[in-house]
């Protein structure tokens, strides 16, 4: 069998892809049904663009390169094309856009492109063999139990990253581009909680409140979650991804309280008043009970000076943690690093040295921050790569 374009994974950038490449297009992928991370993102109705999407708010060792698809296609065409569909949405926080129902209409929207533009899709299809040979790849594929041969004029490689595997996630992609002589940046797990030794913070386990998580390179104003395992939350997931193994991170756990001026003002107006009944006011009461056996705060406000307040703000305000890693790819919604994108053209995504060959989404070097923003480079960039394949039929 032989098509124009050959765009392996059914996910969020190679559906996109397919809905633009135009006439005579086959999407392949292993999965029983297309867009499982679309499906279970966002707790199900899928977090799919960022009111405040910006080239800033990506890492790559290159950061320029995702400049280009972004800005040909934004936030506001993809919310355009929801809009079209009739899919009703809000806005969550910090320009998050979801679903006002399922994730599931963001899977049929793009199907509904895909079919309106003449694409295929074959699911349950496995990748067994590739190779390039005429100007013409060629792929051995197993579908459902049966052998097929499909030559492709380009191939558009949208199989995602390493995280959650338990979904089949895989480095596929990073294969195909070693193959066809490109690097691959160093990858790790992105959007990730952290852990710590032994039950570090077991007894705090479910607390939540806002806080403000910084290293050297970013800090993040939000929500911060205890767990069994250690800390998550999306300040610690914004956070994991400019984190370094062996790296302290600050936890600011008053991040809009000027606590020397209350704790003073307190002590003036309620002396008798324990300390620990003041911190419960202004943190969860388990995290100061928690804190008590660390920093002593048995005394009662009357009792501080202003030099035990100062060293009170320290802790409370500068508090150095150290994690023992992240939770990994298991539980990492990205992945980070990925094909280098010196290899590519910033403008269609094709290689610069294997012509007809394209790299899009989570496969490249390019990782969002947490809110819609990876969701965003996938439509952007697999728009790019489609678009580009359809103008040069």
């Amino acid at each position: 069998m032989q098509v124009n374009t050959l765009i392996l994974g059914a996910g969020a950038a190679g559906m996109m892809a397919a809905a633009h490449a135009g006439p005579n297009t086959l999407v392949i992928d292993h999965a029983k049904a297309p867009g499982e991370k679309i499906r279970i993102s966002g707790g199900g109705r899928c977090n799919f663009t960022n009111m405040y999407c910006e080239p800033a708010r990506f890492l790559s060792a290159n950061p320029h390169f995702h400049k280009s698809a972004l800005s040909r296609y934004t936030q506001w065409d993809f919310i355009d094309l929801v809009a079209r569909h009739g899919i009703a949405y809000h806005e969550k926080t910090l320009g998050q856009l979801f679903c006002d129902d399922k994730a599931t209409q963001i899977i049929a929207m793009l199907r509904a492109e895909m079919q309106q533009a003449g694409a295929d899709l074959w699911l349950k299809t496995e990748l067994k063999g590739l190779r390039q040979a005429d100007g013409m790849f060629i792929a051995a594929l197993d579908r459902d139990g049966r052998r097929e041969t499909v030559s492709a004029r380009n191939l558009v490689v949208a199989t995602g990253g390493k995280s959650i595997p338990k979904m089949g996630a895989t480095g596929l992609a990073y294969d195909i581009a070693g193959q066809f002589g490109h690097s691959v940046t160093e990858t790790r797990a992105g959007l990730v909680p952290f852990t710590f030794p032994d039950g570090r913070f077991k007894d705090l386990s479910g607390v939540s409140l806002p806080a403000r998580l910084s290293t050297p390179r970013a800090s993040f104003d939000e929500a911060l979650l205890f767990t069994h395992r250690g800390l998550s939350g999306p300040s610690v997931l914004q956070l994991s991804s400019y984190w370094r193994e062996g790296e302290a991170i600050g936890v600011n756990l008053l991040p809009d309280v000027d606590l020397p001026t209350q704790l003073r003002d307190l002590r003036r107006t309620q002396g008798k008043r324990r300390l620990t009944t003041a911190l419960a006011g202004l943190l969860p009461g388990r995290l100061v009970d928690h804190l008590a056996g660390q920093l002593d705060l048995s005394a009662n406000l009357g009792d501080l000076s202003d030099a035990r307040i100062a060293e009170l703000t320290m802790h409370l305000t500068q508090w150095q943690l150290t994690p023992q890693g992240t939770e990994g790819y298991r539980t990492a919604e990205v992945t980070l690093g990925g094909v280098d994108t010196d290899g590519l053209n910033s403008r269609d995504m094709m290689s610069k040295t294997v012509p007809g060959l394209y790299f899009i989404g989570e496969a490249v070097d390019v990782t969002g921050w947490l809110g819609g923003y990876n969701f965003q480079w996938a439509w952007s960039s697999g728009w790019a790569a489609g678009t580009a394949i359809r103008q040069r039929l």
